[in-house]
């Protein structure tokens, strides 16, 4: 998400940061790549026009031009525009009323509506320790009740069964009664997706929205449509009080323009993101966080609880006192430990939320994937318990048999070998004392370019 903005803000900052004074005309210039990089992001002309007057009265104002760290001080004040411009705070769910707290899912086809659904109900089960039940009112695609039935029953909600000859009102209204005499928390109602908006669309959210009185109105939109997706929650704003707005395929959007636009034009706050396909993958959306992530400063608050809500923390204790007792880190430990980085979203996924990567070269980018972990686990997969436990024995036939079994080469498992070697040593460093910065001191953790992560 973000990263074509944020390689040519990161740039254009940086240039500004090695100098001691700031001028009229250098601040000028810099506005005006800033103003093209938005531009080329698909962030809507008035948000650009406004923001860049923003920055411009306050740069060429006392704020910057008497400040000891100029460029510093520009790069600040970016960011605090950024904030401002995405909404300042956090707006978190509104589940304050009688229970169940009734929420509406709105949006066209196509925009990932019922998937979020889903992904919504996994969020307010697994961090809010939420009951959840869920319904679908779309009676035009039955493929779609399917869908949410199989997704409700992946996750373990209770899911209100629904057919194409009913009316979506009496949907929702005994859905929502089914979910009072059960005590469940919170009813999402999915509803119908067009292709385009339409009166007759219009007319039955409407309806629907009148008779059951939802506590939150959601909008899920298509980040990748840009403009589009900013018009399109214009436009159903106008027809729905809408209470928020949830961004889909954001891990798809290198641009970023819907982001960056649709608070400013609609003035309706956006709740959550989608960063990928799997059923964990939506986050709460802080402003403050994208906008350190387009300035190439990193997420750390956002990693540190991803780490904090998947980590197996029973596992990690085990390991960390496995090592302390000079016991030997195996195979079977480093695939655990590949393991807990898939929970986090991948290696992309936490390298993208590390401060300075944005300014890796693009060849190094492009190396960094979660390719290589698919590729090693499969090979300690084809590996027997014994091979895991003590990969010395691995010789020349095993190594032939292991490549045939996870469908590699002989070079990947030496590959391997080679990488799980190296572990192991730094294991041992551990083990002897000097603590966790020792051993990150050590790690082999250069980039291709010449980038390297900034351990202690």
């Amino acid at each position: 998400m973000f990263s074509n903005l944020s390689e040519r803000l990161t740039r254009v900052l940086k240039n500004l940061s090695g100098k001691g004074r700031l001028t009229e005309e250098n601040i000028q210039e810099t506005l005006r790549d800033i103003r093209l990089a938005l531009l080329e992001a698909d962030v809507a002309l008035p948000v650009v026009k406004e923001f860049i007057e923003h920055i411009q009265a306050k740069a060429i104002g006392v704020e910057v031009m008497e400040s000891l760290t100029p460029g510093q001080a520009l790069i600040k004040l970016v960011h605090h525009e950024l904030v401002l411009l995405m909404g300042e705070f956090s707006d978190t769910l509104n589940l304050q009323t009688q229970p169940p707290a009734i929420i509406l899912m709105a949006g066209l086809q196509g925009s990932g509506k019922t998937t979020t659904v889903a992904k919504l109900s996994h969020w307010l089960q697994q961090t809010q320790k939420k009951s959840v039940l869920v319904t679908s009112a779309d009676i035009y695609r039955p493929a779609a009740i399917k869908q949410l039935e199989t997704l409700a029953q992946q996750i373990g909600i209770e899911f209100f069964p629904s057919t194409a000859e009913q009316d979506p009102v009496n949907i929702a209204e005994a859905a929502i009664q089914a979910a009072k005499s059960k005590l469940i928390d919170v009813v999402i109602i999915d509803t119908a997706g067009r292709l385009h908006i339409d009166d007759e669309m219009m007319a039955e959210i409407k309806r629907l929205h009148a008779a059951i009185q939802p506590i939150e109105t959601l909008f899920v939109v298509d980040s990748m449509t840009g403009q589009d997706a900013v018009n399109t929650a214009k436009a159903f704003d106008s027809a729905l009080p809408l209470t928020g707005i949830i961004l889909t395929k954001t891990d798809g959007d290198a641009r970023g323009g819907a982001a960056l636009s649709i608070r400013q034009i609609t003035g309706k706050p956006i709740k959550f993101i989608g960063i990928g396909e799997k059923i964990d993958a939506l986050e709460p959306f802080y402003p403050d966080r994208i906008a350190s992530r387009i300035l190439g400063m990193g997420d750390i608050l956002t990693l540190v609880e991803e780490a904090e809500r998947n980590i197996d923390k029973a596992k990690a204790e085990k390991l960390a006192k496995k090592i302390k007792k000079g016991k030997t880190f195996d195979l079977e430990d480093f695939r655990d430990q590949l393991k807990q980085i898939g929970k986090m979203g991948g290696i992309t996924s936490i390298v993208s939320k590390l401060p300075g990567m944005g300014q890796l070269p693009q060849a190094a980018k492009d190396k960094i994937n979660d390719k290589s972990l698919v590729e090693i686990e499969a090979i300690i997969n084809s590996m027997t318990r014994k091979e895991r436990k003590f990969p010395g024995i691995i010789n020349g036939s095993r190594k032939r048999r292991i490549a045939t079994g996870s469908g590699t080469d002989i070079q990947a498992v030496n590959r391997l070998l080679k990488q799980f070697t190296m572990m192991q040593k730094m294991m041992k460093k551990f083990s002897k004392g000097g603590g966790l910065m020792k051993l990150m001191r050590g790690m082999p953790m250069k980039f291709p370019g010449g980038g390297r992560l900034p351990f202690g």
